[in-house]
């Protein structure tokens, strides 16, 4: 079954323009992959790309990298696309995953150096893979979708214009494309936004209708496999929420939390364990670093709940290297400071993993980035309780309020309302009235001096 745009309702994405991203099944599992990177000075660090091509499923069979300037055909020399050859050769690799943006032609040219049937990927059409292969919401598919668009269609320009200057139907074999190509990509990515655009309005009903409840919302934002699912679980009630549900809003799920990249794609909404403050605490999909306009874009829908909380907590991962978790702090504040306006206050997540002192050393060295800081470890809950505090400091400002009320049926409805939607400090009876006082948010307080205003104007009627 599919939707009218040659991809399944419920499925990983497929398409009439030739499978721009290839979602891989069981049968494909345990494929054997080599991992390359060119850096253009210093060493090239292979740590994240192998995370990432483990967390699609690839056995990672060797390694290699090159320092040097890019190389236009290759991107990397060509001495060093025959030593990459006689490795994949070696180790019986079916996959090279390249840590860099590689063009079509670069593609074309080292997959015409190795074997027969071994393919050449780069790293953002890893990631669209992992993506395609967690997608398992309505949205998230549509995300996905949408970012394999963006991503094949400077590509199908540049063949559509290399065709029609060549006077040939494609070129060095990739296949016939030509303008209806990038009109069908065009059309299919208008479509995409128009219905992520009707979720996204539903969401953002389903936001305010919790905000008008009592609710505050928080969100969890920073670098995949940070520990952010694992805080969500800390920080968490029994009832679930679930951001992209349309049943009833409190749901037995629980977050996944397991040492893998991208292990959330969508979002999920938990009641958090609050003192005073009724909070839902939504989980994300992690930042990941390098990552193109486009494919940040295309998972915008997803980032308004963090950029439309009320407060966002960014969890870093303290147990990297100093330098390592700098990059990481700007990164996540050049993407939350330019459309975020809520608080943000930086978690230091896995202080289990530090040795005594190096909590101190690293709070000083990144002072600047994140001057106050709370100290957690998620996994064995040290540092929460101190959270938690923070999080309702952190919040914007209740009112206070005391209301009297004659004693009637409907002045109980509404002292039951209000302890539902605000956090109620006191309530005692006298001379056939009842006081409330209570703190919640204003506009909370200003529903219930409403209620009390026409119950008086009803009571001296």
């Amino acid at each position: 079954m599919t939707d009218g745009r040659d991809r399944p309702a419920n499925g990983p994405t497929q398409r009439s323009t030739g499978g721009i991203v290839p979602h891989r099944t069981d049968a494909d599992a345990n494929r054997r992959a080599v991992v390359a990177k060119r850096v253009d000075a210093g060493d090239a660090d292979l740590t994240e790309i192998t995370d990432l091509a483990r967390a699609a499923g690839y056995e990672v069979v060797g390694r290699l990298t090159q320092t040097r300037t890019e190389d236009a055909a290759f991107m990397f020399g060509e001495g060093k696309v025959a030593e990459l050859r006689e490795l994949v050769r070696a180790r019986e690799a079916d996959c090279v995953v390249i840590d860099n943006d590689v063009g079509p032609y670069q593609t074309f040219n080292i997959g015409g150096k190795l074997s027969a049937g071994v393919e050449v990927i780069d790293r953002f059409t890893l990631i669209l893979e992992i993506f395609g292969q967690r997608a398992n919401t309505r949205k998230a598919q549509l995300q996905v979708e949408l970012a394999e668009l963006r991503y094949e269609l400077p590509r199908a320009e540049a063949k559509a214009s290399l065709a029609k200057r060549d006077e040939r139907p494609g070129f060095m074999g990739l296949g016939e494309y030509d303008e209806s190509v990038e009109r069908d990509i065009k059309r299919q990515i208008s479509e995409i936004r128009d219905e992520l655009e009707s979720i996204a309005q539903k969401e953002q009903a389903r936001r305010q209708q919790r905000r008008d409840s009592g609710f505050d919302l928080v969100a969890l934002a920073g670098y995949t496999n940070a520990g952010k699912s694992t805080l969500m679980r800390q920080l968490a009630a029994e009832l679930a929420v679930d951001e992209n549900d349309d049943r009833h809003p409190d749901l037995a799920t629980t977050a996944e939390s397991q040492d893998m990249l991208f292990t959330t794609l969508g979002t999920t909404t938990r009641r958090a364990e609050m003192d005073k403050r009724d909070v839902l605490l939504t989980d994300t999909v992690g930042f990941i670093a390098d990552l193109p306009h486009w494919l940040v874009e295309s998972f915008e829908s997803t980032l308004d709940s963090v950029y439309r909380a009320d407060l966002v907590l960014l969890v870093v991962d303290a147990s990297q290297p100093v330098a390592e978790m700098r990059e990481k702090l700007v990164t996540s504040h050049d993407t939350l400071y330019e459309r975020n306006e809520a608080p943000i206050v930086t978690v230091f997540n896995k202080i289990d993993r530090l040795d005594p002192g190096e909590l101190a050393d690293k709070r000083a060295a990144l002072s600047g980035l994140a001057p106050n800081p709370v100290a957690v470890s998620a996994r064995t809950g040290a540092g929460v309780a101190e959270l938690r505090d923070r999080v309702e400091a952190e919040l914007p400002e209740w009112e206070e309020e005391r209301l009297m009320l004659p004693v009637s049926d409907d002045a109980m409805s509404l002292v039951s309302w209000i302890h539902d939607h605000a956090h109620v400090d006191g309530e005692t009876y006298a001379d056939g009235s009842v006081t409330v006082t209570f703190e919640a948010r204003p506009s909370i307080v200003a529903r219930a001096r409403s209620k009390a205003a026409e119950l008086a104007a009803t009571s001296s009627t």
